[in-house]
């Protein structure tokens, strides 16, 4: 029986801890954006050329 008052304590903990988590991120700001996620695939990228790996030749002789 004491294991399970043990088990209740951590998870309340843990909860609590996510909770703050959670509201420290939305204070500081993490979720104000919410309308650039949603067109964000709509920008063009610049596409890179990749470079060629060089190969050599072998020389029969």
């Amino acid at each position: 029986m004491s294991a399970l008052f043990l088990l209740i304590g951590i998870s309340i903990i843990v909860a609590g801890s996510f909770l703050t988590a959670f509201l420290w991120s939305v204070k500081s700001g993490q979720y104000d954006d919410d309308y650039t996620p949603s067109i964000r695939m709509l920008f063009d990228d610049d596409i890179k050329e990749e470079s060629k790996p060089i190969v050599k030749k072998k020389i029969n002789k």
